[in-house]
């Protein structure tokens, strides 16, 4: 450890955390159920209503860079209360939109907010927190968290059943208020702030990339994500389009989905006791190639076949998350904003990147997200395969406990 824990407590630091952490879920999910139906509101085509899930992304992506750096001048705290404000106010707007390029527009400002809460959510991580305690705090965060996605859709639905999607983007702001009132209570974690001109803090994000390891471990690590949120962008669509299936059931499958997610962080706990992690992430992505196969072969043939497959590769890649968000920041003695901005930054516009380019051929989803899992997943194995074993790598993974 390596500062007292904040006022909080840990519990409940780590609880801040959590809800820290469910802000993009929670944004991205928790309206899927209502994408089929919004389409039709809006006399739109899915590719326009898909835009509130990319934009929203890709300003996500955006509001990393900008926050994460800045937060190491200002402090963790103003931060927060910053874009938590923003939030609560683009979640409203959201709600009162009554153009698709409204919604969109708003969707921007909400993902610029939410950018700044989740990416000093993992900076205050590395602010406590060392190598081991680390991954177990972040393995714990990631499995509690996801009950955010396997909330989220079913919330959706019944909203959807008893009002309509606005209120998806009122409940969001009520979360936020309710996250907001936890910070009042929080303690700041950064112990010394960056001092020099402001534009200074985001000049450090070049600094971190020009690290020739973390770059090379960046691309691998953020090349994953397209595989899961690609998933997000096509599964409504293919379970009520595609499988005639309602919305309530398609909440409920994809709740299945995000509960197999779970199994993620606790396995990669147990496995790393004994394994290697080199070889878990090798094993990991290479589920992801099997997983593209798989689906390519039977994923159109019933939901259910698609859903095993789906929740198969979603739990190689919740997998990879610990140890490659772990390792990445390893690679980092200094400049922990900016390279926790990084990590987050370039997963999020790889994952809105995995939707528009599965969206792209709406005539079969199915096929070009195979596709996708099999190309990602085959990529991102050589590229790890030619790095396992150099020094950057072998001696900053968490050691099995039997070595």
């Amino acid at each position: 450890m390596k500062i007292a824990q904040p006022s909080l407590g840990k519990r409940g630091t780590v609880f801040l955390l959590i809800a820290l952490g469910a802000f993009p879920p929670l944004t991205i999910d928790l309206y899927l159920p209502a994408l089929p139906q919004m389409t039709k509101t809006f006399a739109t085509s899915q590719g326009m209503v898909n835009l509130t899930l990319a934009a929203y992304m890709i300003a996500f992506s955006i509001g990393i860079l900008f926050w994460g750096p800045l937060s190491e001048r200002t402090g963790r705290k103003p931060i927060l209360f910053m874009t938590l404000s923003l939030y609560i106010a683009a979640s409203l707007l959201c709600a009162l939109a009554f153009q698709i390029e409204y919604l969109i527009g708003f969707r921007i400002l909400q993902g610029f907010a939410g950018g700044g809460v989740a990416v000093v959510g993992t900076t205050i991580v590395k602010d406590l927190f060392d190598r081991r305690e680390r991954e177990q705090v972040m393995a714990v965060m990631m499995s509690l968290g996801i009950i955010a996605p396997m909330v989220a859709p079913v919330l959706g639905a019944f909203l959807l059943k008893i009002a309509s999607w606005h209120m998806m983007f009122v409940a969001l702001a009520v979360f936020a208020s309710f996250v907001f009132v936890l910070v009042i209570f929080y303690q700041e974690t950064l112990e010394e702030r960056s001092t020099g001109p402001l534009y200074k803090s985001w000049l450090r994000l070049g600094v971190v990339v020009l690290n020739p390891r973390f770059a090379y471990l960046l691309l691998i690590f953020s090349a994953a994500p397209m595989c899961l949120m690609s998933f997000l962008g096509i599964a409504a669509y293919v379970y009520v389009d595609g499988f005639g299936m309602s919305e309530q059931a398609f909440s409920f499958i994809f709740a299945f989905n995000a509960a197999c997610a779970t199994i993620g962080p606790i396995l990669y706990l147990r496995l790393s006791r004994r394994i290697k992690v080199e070889t878990i992430i090798q094993g990991c992505f290479g589920v992801i190639v099997l997983a593209g196969i798989a689906m390519l072969l039977v994923g159109s043939v019933s939901p259910w076949l698609f859903a095993a497959v789906a929740a198969l590769n979603t739990v190689a890649v919740i997998v990879l998350r610990v140890p490659g968000a772990n390792l990445l920041l390893e690679q980092q003695t200094f400049d922990t904003g900016s390279a926790a901005a990084l990590i987050q930054f370039s997963g999020t516009i790889m994952g809105a990147l995995g939707i528009q380019i599965v969206s792209s051929r709406s005539d079969n989803l199915i096929q070009s997200y195979g596709v996708l899992l099999l190309v990602v997943g085959a990529i991102c194995a050589m590229l790890w395969f030619l790095v396992r074993n150099k020094p950057f790598v072998a001696e900053k993974v968490t050691k099995p406990l039997e070595v």
